[in-house]
Protein backbone atom coordinates (compact mmCIF):
# COMPACT_ATOMS: atom_id res chain seq x y z
CA UNK A 1 0.00 0.00 0.00
CA UNK A 2 2.90 2.31 0.16
CA UNK A 3 5.82 1.19 -1.82
CA UNK A 4 6.84 4.41 -3.05
CA UNK A 5 6.92 8.48 -2.40
CA UNK A 6 3.28 9.05 -3.83
CA UNK A 7 1.72 8.59 -0.57
CA UNK A 8 4.08 10.33 1.71
CA UNK A 9 4.04 13.90 3.60
CA UNK A 10 7.37 14.66 3.49
CA UNK A 11 9.72 14.09 0.27
CA UNK A 12 13.74 15.21 0.33
CA UNK A 13 14.28 17.00 -3.02
CA UNK A 14 17.78 15.94 -4.02
CA UNK A 15 17.57 18.22 -7.15
CA UNK A 16 16.36 21.11 -5.63
CA UNK A 17 18.08 20.59 -2.38
CA UNK A 18 14.66 21.18 -0.09
CA UNK A 19 12.10 19.26 1.94
CA UNK A 20 8.38 19.12 -0.15
CA UNK A 21 5.59 19.00 2.44
CA UNK A 22 2.02 18.56 1.50
CA UNK A 23 -0.03 21.74 2.73
CA UNK A 24 -2.47 19.91 5.01
CA UNK A 25 -4.23 23.26 5.73
CA UNK A 26 -5.56 22.63 2.39
CA UNK A 27 -6.98 19.30 2.48
CA UNK A 28 -9.74 17.82 1.70
CA UNK A 29 -10.76 20.02 -1.27
CA UNK A 30 -6.90 21.15 -2.40
CA UNK A 31 -4.03 18.72 -2.95
CA UNK A 32 -0.66 20.86 -3.09
CA UNK A 33 2.60 20.38 -2.67
CA UNK A 34 5.16 22.89 -1.36
CA UNK A 35 8.73 23.55 -0.84
CA UNK A 36 10.23 24.41 2.71
CA UNK A 37 13.85 26.33 1.73
CA UNK A 38 14.44 28.42 4.37
CA UNK A 39 14.48 28.11 8.66
CA UNK A 40 11.40 30.30 8.47
CA UNK A 41 9.66 28.38 5.81
CA UNK A 42 10.18 25.37 8.54
CA UNK A 43 8.65 27.04 11.71
CA UNK A 44 5.69 28.80 9.75
CA UNK A 45 4.69 25.52 8.58
CA UNK A 46 4.87 23.50 11.70
CA UNK A 47 3.17 26.70 13.56
CA UNK A 48 0.70 27.14 11.06
CA UNK A 49 -0.24 23.40 11.04
CA UNK A 50 0.80 22.91 7.39
CA UNK A 51 2.66 19.62 8.49
CA UNK A 52 1.04 18.14 11.97
CA UNK A 53 1.24 15.49 13.87
CA UNK A 54 4.20 14.35 16.80
CA UNK A 55 6.57 12.41 14.51
CA UNK A 56 6.51 14.43 11.25
CA UNK A 57 6.73 17.63 13.04
CA UNK A 58 9.79 15.90 14.93
CA UNK A 59 11.21 14.74 11.32
CA UNK A 60 10.54 18.41 9.74
CA UNK A 61 11.83 20.47 13.00
CA UNK A 62 14.54 17.83 12.15
CA UNK A 63 15.22 18.96 8.53
CA UNK A 64 14.67 22.50 9.37
CA UNK A 65 17.37 22.36 11.37
CA UNK A 66 19.81 20.97 9.13
CA UNK A 67 18.64 23.76 6.61
CA UNK A 68 20.06 26.40 8.83
CA UNK A 69 23.35 24.26 9.59
CA UNK A 70 23.87 24.41 6.62
CA UNK A 71 24.00 28.26 6.11
CA UNK A 72 25.58 28.39 9.12
CA UNK A 73 27.21 25.78 10.93
CA UNK A 74 28.40 28.04 14.08
CA UNK A 75 27.68 27.06 17.70
CA UNK A 76 25.53 30.33 18.13
CA UNK A 77 23.09 29.54 15.04
CA UNK A 78 22.90 26.28 16.10
CA UNK A 79 21.12 26.79 19.04
CA UNK A 80 19.56 30.02 17.62
CA UNK A 81 17.65 27.83 15.02
CA UNK A 82 17.35 24.91 17.46
CA UNK A 83 15.57 27.28 19.85
CA UNK A 84 13.07 28.89 17.16
CA UNK A 85 11.94 25.25 15.99
CA UNK A 86 11.57 24.18 19.69
CA UNK A 87 9.53 27.00 20.65
CA UNK A 88 6.99 26.31 17.57
CA UNK A 89 4.35 23.72 19.36
CA UNK A 90 5.23 22.63 22.78
CA UNK A 91 2.86 19.92 23.15
CA UNK A 92 4.17 17.33 21.26
CA UNK A 93 7.78 15.27 22.68
CA UNK A 94 8.88 14.20 18.97
CA UNK A 95 9.75 17.80 18.18
CA UNK A 96 12.57 17.98 21.39
CA UNK A 97 13.28 14.43 20.75
CA UNK A 98 14.26 15.10 16.70
CA UNK A 99 16.07 18.61 17.49
CA UNK A 100 18.13 16.74 20.07
CA UNK A 101 19.20 13.61 18.27
CA UNK A 102 20.44 16.42 15.12
CA UNK A 103 22.13 18.62 18.03
CA UNK A 104 23.68 14.95 19.33
CA UNK A 105 24.64 13.87 15.55
CA UNK A 106 27.10 17.17 14.41
CA UNK A 107 28.00 18.39 18.17
CA UNK A 108 31.53 17.19 18.35
CA UNK A 109 31.59 18.25 14.63
CA UNK A 110 33.36 21.10 12.86
CA UNK A 111 31.34 24.29 11.73
CA UNK A 112 31.64 23.27 8.00
CA UNK A 113 30.56 19.86 8.47
CA UNK A 114 27.59 19.95 10.40
CA UNK A 115 25.09 20.95 7.62
CA UNK A 116 25.80 17.90 5.94
CA UNK A 117 25.92 15.46 8.74
CA UNK A 118 22.48 16.67 10.21
CA UNK A 119 20.92 16.23 6.63
CA UNK A 120 22.22 12.82 6.89
CA UNK A 121 20.62 12.41 9.96
CA UNK A 122 17.27 13.74 9.17
CA UNK A 123 16.96 12.15 5.93
CA UNK A 124 17.83 8.65 8.09
CA UNK A 125 15.04 9.77 10.54
CA UNK A 126 12.59 10.11 7.99
CA UNK A 127 13.51 6.44 6.54
CA UNK A 128 13.58 5.21 10.00
CA UNK A 129 10.19 6.38 10.51
CA UNK A 130 8.35 4.42 7.86
CA UNK A 131 9.65 1.19 8.70
CA UNK A 132 8.61 2.10 12.59
CA UNK A 133 5.15 3.09 11.65
CA UNK A 134 5.03 -0.24 9.37
CA UNK A 135 6.09 -2.03 12.48
CA UNK A 136 3.67 -0.25 14.82
CA UNK A 137 1.04 -1.41 12.10
CA UNK A 138 1.84 -5.33 12.15
CA UNK A 139 1.67 -5.39 16.10
CA UNK A 140 -1.68 -3.18 16.13
CA UNK A 141 -2.90 -5.91 13.46
CA UNK A 142 -2.23 -8.60 15.92
CA UNK A 143 -4.38 -6.46 18.90
CA UNK A 144 -7.25 -6.39 15.94
CA UNK A 145 -7.48 -9.98 14.98
CA UNK A 146 -8.42 -11.07 19.32
CA UNK A 147 -11.68 -8.76 18.45
CA UNK A 148 -14.61 -10.52 18.10
CA UNK A 149 -16.81 -8.89 15.69
CA UNK A 150 -19.87 -9.04 12.87
CA UNK A 151 -20.00 -8.87 9.23
CA UNK A 152 -17.27 -5.86 9.71
CA UNK A 153 -14.33 -4.78 12.40
CA UNK A 154 -15.62 -1.37 13.56
CA UNK A 155 -12.60 0.66 14.58
CA UNK A 156 -13.19 5.04 16.00
CA UNK A 157 -10.68 6.80 15.96
CA UNK A 158 -10.08 10.57 16.75
CA UNK A 159 -7.93 13.33 14.98
CA UNK A 160 -5.67 12.19 11.92
CA UNK A 161 -2.71 9.53 13.20
CA UNK A 162 -2.74 7.99 9.42
CA UNK A 163 0.65 8.94 6.93
CA UNK A 164 -0.29 12.39 7.00
CA UNK A 165 1.12 12.50 10.23
CA UNK A 166 4.16 10.61 10.13
CA UNK A 167 5.87 10.37 6.46
CA UNK A 168 4.11 6.87 5.76
CA UNK A 169 1.72 4.14 6.88
CA UNK A 170 1.00 6.29 10.16
CA UNK A 171 0.16 5.48 13.77
CA UNK A 172 -3.23 5.08 14.77
CA UNK A 173 -4.35 3.90 11.00
CA UNK A 174 -1.36 1.86 9.97
CA UNK A 175 -2.85 -1.44 11.64
CA UNK A 176 -5.89 -0.22 9.81
CA UNK A 177 -4.28 -0.22 6.55
CA UNK A 178 -2.85 -3.88 7.63
CA UNK A 179 -5.94 -4.82 8.65
CA UNK A 180 -7.34 -4.39 5.53
CA UNK A 181 -4.36 -5.80 3.65
CA UNK A 182 -4.82 -9.22 5.60
CA UNK A 183 -8.55 -8.93 3.87
CA UNK A 184 -10.32 -7.98 7.36
CA UNK A 185 -13.48 -6.51 6.41
CA UNK A 186 -12.92 -3.18 8.32
CA UNK A 187 -15.35 -0.07 9.14
CA UNK A 188 -13.63 3.05 10.18
CA UNK A 189 -16.01 5.64 12.21
CA UNK A 190 -14.00 9.07 11.80
CA UNK A 191 -14.97 11.66 14.62
CA UNK A 192 -14.67 15.34 13.37
CA UNK A 193 -12.00 16.30 15.64
CA UNK A 194 -13.58 20.19 16.25
CA UNK A 195 -12.26 22.37 16.02
CA UNK A 196 -9.70 22.14 13.28
CA UNK A 197 -11.58 19.03 12.15
CA UNK A 198 -8.37 16.76 11.56
CA UNK A 199 -10.70 13.51 11.39
CA UNK A 200 -13.20 14.89 8.61
CA UNK A 201 -10.60 16.37 6.78
CA UNK A 202 -7.75 14.49 6.72
CA UNK A 203 -8.48 10.93 8.25
CA UNK A 204 -11.86 10.53 6.31
CA UNK A 205 -9.38 11.79 3.11
CA UNK A 206 -6.66 9.53 3.79
CA UNK A 207 -9.55 6.21 4.07
CA UNK A 208 -11.41 7.25 1.15
CA UNK A 209 -8.29 7.73 -1.00
CA UNK A 210 -7.06 4.12 0.10
CA UNK A 211 -10.43 2.68 0.05
CA UNK A 212 -11.12 1.79 3.08
CA UNK A 213 -14.74 2.10 4.69
CA UNK A 214 -15.46 4.69 6.81
CA UNK A 215 -18.11 6.92 7.61
CA UNK A 216 -18.01 10.92 9.52
CA UNK A 217 -19.84 11.31 12.44
CA UNK A 218 -20.29 14.42 14.87
CA UNK A 219 -17.67 14.19 18.20
CA UNK A 220 -20.49 14.27 20.82
CA UNK A 221 -22.77 11.32 18.42
CA UNK A 222 -19.28 8.68 19.72
CA UNK A 223 -20.20 7.78 22.69
CA UNK A 224 -23.73 6.84 21.49
CA UNK A 225 -22.15 4.78 19.20
CA UNK A 226 -20.23 2.99 22.08
CA UNK A 227 -23.66 2.35 23.61
CA UNK A 228 -25.12 1.03 20.73
CA UNK A 229 -22.53 -1.49 20.46
CA UNK A 230 -21.45 -0.07 17.15
CA UNK A 231 -18.04 0.30 18.14
CA UNK A 232 -15.27 -2.65 18.35
CA UNK A 233 -12.47 -0.84 19.67
CA UNK A 234 -11.17 2.94 19.84
CA UNK A 235 -7.82 3.60 18.13
CA UNK A 236 -5.77 6.93 18.43
CA UNK A 237 -2.70 8.42 18.29
CA UNK A 238 -0.04 10.12 21.09
CA UNK A 239 1.51 13.25 20.51
CA UNK A 240 3.10 12.77 24.26
CA UNK A 241 2.77 9.80 26.68
CA UNK A 242 4.00 10.14 30.16
CA UNK A 243 6.08 7.01 31.88
CA UNK A 244 3.46 6.32 34.10
CA UNK A 245 1.53 5.60 30.87
CA UNK A 246 -0.73 8.86 30.73
CA UNK A 247 -1.26 9.49 27.52
CA UNK A 248 -1.70 13.52 25.83
CA UNK A 249 -3.50 13.22 22.37
CA UNK A 250 -6.00 15.85 20.46
CA UNK A 251 -8.56 17.06 22.56
CA UNK A 252 -11.50 14.76 22.95
CA UNK A 253 -9.70 11.43 23.42
CA UNK A 254 -10.16 11.66 26.84
CA UNK A 255 -14.05 11.74 26.58
CA UNK A 256 -13.67 8.54 24.31
CA UNK A 257 -11.80 6.65 26.40
CA UNK A 258 -14.18 7.27 29.41
CA UNK A 259 -17.15 6.12 26.98
CA UNK A 260 -15.05 3.31 25.87
CA UNK A 261 -14.30 2.30 29.49
CA UNK A 262 -17.67 2.77 30.08
CA UNK A 263 -19.40 0.48 27.79
CA UNK A 264 -16.83 -2.02 27.58
CA UNK A 265 -14.53 -0.95 24.09
CA UNK A 266 -11.36 -1.90 23.86
CA UNK A 267 -9.18 1.78 24.14
CA UNK A 268 -5.52 1.50 22.40
CA UNK A 269 -2.78 4.07 21.74
CA UNK A 270 -0.52 3.68 19.23
CA UNK A 271 3.01 5.54 19.37
CA UNK A 272 6.38 4.87 18.17
CA UNK A 273 8.96 5.13 21.11
CA UNK A 274 10.37 8.85 19.99
CA UNK A 275 6.95 10.01 21.79
CA UNK A 276 7.22 8.92 25.11
CA UNK A 277 8.94 11.45 26.93
CA UNK A 278 11.09 9.64 29.58
CA UNK A 279 11.53 13.30 31.57
CA UNK A 280 8.04 13.29 31.93
CA UNK A 281 6.73 11.80 35.12
CA UNK A 282 2.55 11.75 34.68
CA UNK A 283 0.22 13.38 32.51
CA UNK A 284 -0.09 16.92 35.02
CA UNK A 285 3.13 17.96 33.75
CA UNK A 286 2.41 17.57 30.23
CA UNK A 287 1.99 21.14 28.37
CA UNK A 288 -0.95 22.01 26.91
CA UNK A 289 -0.72 24.02 23.65
CA UNK A 290 -3.57 26.89 23.67
CA UNK A 291 -4.74 27.81 20.06
CA UNK A 292 -6.08 31.07 18.45
CA UNK A 293 -10.22 30.98 19.95
CA UNK A 294 -10.58 32.13 16.40
CA UNK A 295 -10.17 28.18 15.29
CA UNK A 296 -13.28 27.48 17.82
CA UNK A 297 -15.41 30.32 16.75
CA UNK A 298 -14.83 30.26 12.65
CA UNK A 299 -14.82 27.05 9.89
CA UNK A 300 -13.25 26.74 6.83
CA UNK A 301 -14.27 25.37 4.00
CA UNK A 302 -15.71 25.90 0.37
CA UNK A 303 -18.62 26.97 -0.72
CA UNK A 304 -20.93 25.89 -3.45
CA UNK A 305 -19.06 27.54 -6.37
CA UNK A 306 -15.60 25.49 -4.69
CA UNK A 307 -14.12 28.50 -3.77
CA UNK A 308 -12.43 28.68 -0.18
CA UNK A 309 -13.86 30.61 2.43
CA UNK A 310 -14.51 31.24 5.97
CA UNK A 311 -17.64 31.56 7.68
CA UNK A 312 -17.77 32.98 11.75
CA UNK A 313 -19.85 30.56 13.85
CA UNK A 314 -20.35 32.28 16.95
CA UNK A 315 -21.85 35.77 17.55
CA UNK A 316 -19.30 38.99 17.11
CA UNK A 317 -17.24 39.46 20.67
CA UNK A 318 -18.15 36.19 21.71
CA UNK A 319 -15.07 34.70 23.91
CA UNK A 320 -13.88 31.21 23.52
CA UNK A 321 -10.87 29.03 25.20
CA UNK A 322 -8.95 26.67 22.76
CA UNK A 323 -6.54 24.17 24.27
CA UNK A 324 -5.53 21.58 21.30
CA UNK A 325 -5.02 18.42 23.41
CA UNK A 326 -6.25 16.86 26.62
CA UNK A 327 -4.29 14.01 28.94
CA UNK A 328 -6.37 10.28 29.08
CA UNK A 329 -5.20 8.87 32.36
CA UNK A 330 -3.04 5.49 31.70
CA UNK A 331 -6.10 3.47 33.53
CA UNK A 332 -8.29 4.14 30.48
CA UNK A 333 -5.88 2.61 28.33
CA UNK A 334 -5.84 -0.80 27.31
CA UNK A 335 -2.28 -1.07 25.54
CA UNK A 336 0.07 0.63 23.96
CA UNK A 337 1.35 -0.63 20.57
CA UNK A 338 5.04 0.78 19.87
CA UNK A 339 7.16 -0.47 17.02
CA UNK A 340 8.94 -2.83 19.91
CA UNK A 341 5.73 -4.35 20.55
CA UNK A 342 2.47 -3.92 23.01
CA UNK A 343 2.87 -2.95 26.61
CA UNK A 344 0.89 -2.02 29.40
CA UNK A 345 -0.39 1.89 29.99
CA UNK A 346 1.38 1.68 33.53
CA UNK A 347 4.82 2.50 35.06
CA UNK A 348 5.62 -1.20 34.94
CA UNK A 349 4.68 -1.59 30.99
CA UNK A 350 6.93 1.61 30.57
CA UNK A 351 10.05 0.28 32.14
CA UNK A 352 9.60 -2.88 30.29
CA UNK A 353 9.53 -0.82 26.86
CA UNK A 354 12.57 1.73 28.18
CA UNK A 355 14.29 -2.18 28.92
CA UNK A 356 13.54 -3.26 25.30
CA UNK A 357 14.98 -0.05 24.04
CA UNK A 358 17.82 1.21 25.98
CA UNK A 359 18.46 -2.35 27.89
CA UNK A 360 18.45 -2.38 31.68
CA UNK A 361 19.74 0.86 33.77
Amino acid sequence: MFSSDELSSLRWDPVRGSVEIIDQTLLPHTLRRCHLDTLSDFCHAISTMQVRGAPLIGIAAAFGLARALSEDGSSKNLESARSRLLGTRPTGANLRWALDAICAAVGDLEPDRRGEAALARAIAMRSEDIAQCARIGEHGLTLLRRIEFGERLNIMTHCNAGWLATIQWGTALAPVYKAVAAGIPVHVWVSETRPRNQGMNLTAWELQRAGVPFTIVADNSCGQLMRAGLVDCVLVGSDRTATNGDVCNKIGTYLKALSARDNGVPFYVALPESTIDWNCPAGEAIPIEERDPAEVLTIAGVDAAGEACEVNLAAAGSPALNPAFDVTPGRLVDALVTEYGVYEATPAGLSELRASVYGRR
